[in-house]
């Protein structure tokens, strides 16, 4: 059940840019239940709905809490474009939940009981690096693969100056 960590130092093995989406919802009011239960069980609705269907470029994520009020995901894709695809697509639950949203709200209905939030990345090769200390695969390593820290370079700074193969081609 529980992943066994990797004896030393690793670092996730990210080629080219790096999608990142962290999306959430913050409880205002406790006693709303029957306001923010359904949209904190939407969640893994659609995480288990993408993961049936890995084409659709979900890589991995992370679930947190920020406190007992909010919480969060973050998730790592393929491409901008699949997230996009995915939360636009009228098959896809996500595109049900949002309409339904929409409409609660265009109603008056939506009372302030449930805060709903999402921040979108796209973090180019070269702008990030990672660095995992006999740790399993998390996060940005367990969306792209976990690798030893002397392929991508002993410190920060050389492993934010580590190139793919593409992108090393791609400047000559």
């Amino acid at each position: 059940m529980f992943a066994k960590p990797v004896r030393g130092r690793t670092t996730a093995d990210a080629e080219g840019d790096v999608v990142v989406l962290l999306i959430g919802m913050r409880i205002n009011h406790f006693w709303a239940v029957h306001q923010w239960l359904p949209v904190m069980m939407a969640m893994p609705r659609m995480l288990r709905e993408l993961a049936r269907d890995r084409g659709r470029g979900l890589l991995g994520h992370v679930l947190l809490t920020a406190s007992p009020r909010t919480y969060y995901v973050v998730q790592y894709w393929e491409s901008k474009e699949q997230l996009y695809a995915y939360a636009a697509s009228p098959d896809m639950f996500h595109h049900r939940v949002w309409a339904l949203i929409n409409r609660r709200e265009r109603e008056g209905r939506e009372r302030g009981h449930v805060g709903l939030w999402h921040e979108a990345y796209v973090v180019p090769e070269g702008s990030y690096e990672s660095i995992y200390v006999d740790m399993p695969a998390f996060g940005l390593a367990a969306a792209h693969g976990q690798v030893p820290v002397e392929r991508r370079g002993r410190t920060a700074r050389d492993r934010f100056a580590h190139r793919s193969a593409k992108a090393a081609q791609e400047a000559n």
